[in-house]
């Protein structure tokens, strides 16, 4: 117990750069707060106690703003920062060192009672506001921009962005990366490329116009091989 708690701290340290002790962490972070309540929830529900565990969700829920499900499995050196407005469901599966930003839904599409929540893989890191839903993998070392709604697996080491979600980045680095204003933007790129490919004919109209004044001006029968396409 003392092994994780330590790890889980220096884990925060070494993720959230406005960590600046170990005591301001155990007494503020409310990530740090949530993952321990739901050690002892989880406890509880795998051992029959499923009221007592639903409880003790809530009001885990209401001091830190994140719920868990008791259900739900969460391996080591996961970091909830800042947190308010998580959701993980019940069948959710967290892998260890995986780093979760404030309002992430890992959420559920279906009404059976199987598994219906996604499976997060080891060192994937998931963005403020993404949702996640349906019983899917995120890869490991993943990342999922801010406010992605993701869909379908997502390969390990990859980058997903946008609503729906799509793969725009593959073999990211597996440090820990904060730069979210940096992401690629797909719908940006293919509009970008509309209208360099639009710059480019306006050039060869233009050309073509140049092309066709000159044949006018010139030739003794004032003929042209443009000419009639600029007539239409």
């Amino acid at each position: 117990m003392f092994d994780n708690l330590k790890e889980d701290i220096e884990s925060i340290k070494m993720r959230d750069p406005a960590a600046r002790s170990t005591l301001e962490i155990f007494l503020t972070y409310p990530g740090f707060y949530a993952i321990l309540f739901h050690r002892s929830n989880h406890y509880f529900w795998k051992h029959g106690f499923k009221l007592l565990a639903r409880v003790g969700s809530n009001l885990s829920r209401f001091i830190t703003g994140i719920e868990i499900h008791p259900g739900a499995q969460i391996g080591r050196r996961v970091f909830i920062d800042h947190g308010m407005g998580v959701v993980i469901g019940e069948t959710a599966e967290i892998a260890d060192d995986v780093l979760i930003y404030q309002g992430v839904v890992l959420g559920g599409t279906s009404t059976n009672k199987g598994k219906r929540h996604p499976t997060v893989e080891k060192g994937a890191i998931i963005g403020a506001g993404a949702k996640v839903m349906g019983n899917i993998v995120i890869g490991e070392y993943s990342k999922i921009g801010t406010g992605a709604v993701v869909l379908k697996d997502v390969p390990p080491e990859s980058t997903c962005v946008g609503v729906p979600g799509r793969i725009v980045k593959s073999k990211r680095p597996h440090e820990v990366d904060l730069d979210h204003n940096k992401l690629p933007d797909p719908v940006a790129e293919v509009i970008e490329s509309i209208l360099e490919h639009q710059r480019m004919i306006d050039k060869e109209i233009e050309l073509l116009y140049d092309k066709n004044k000159i044949c006018l001006t010139d030739n003794e029968d004032k003929t042209c091989p443009y000419e009639e396409v600029f007539k239409k």
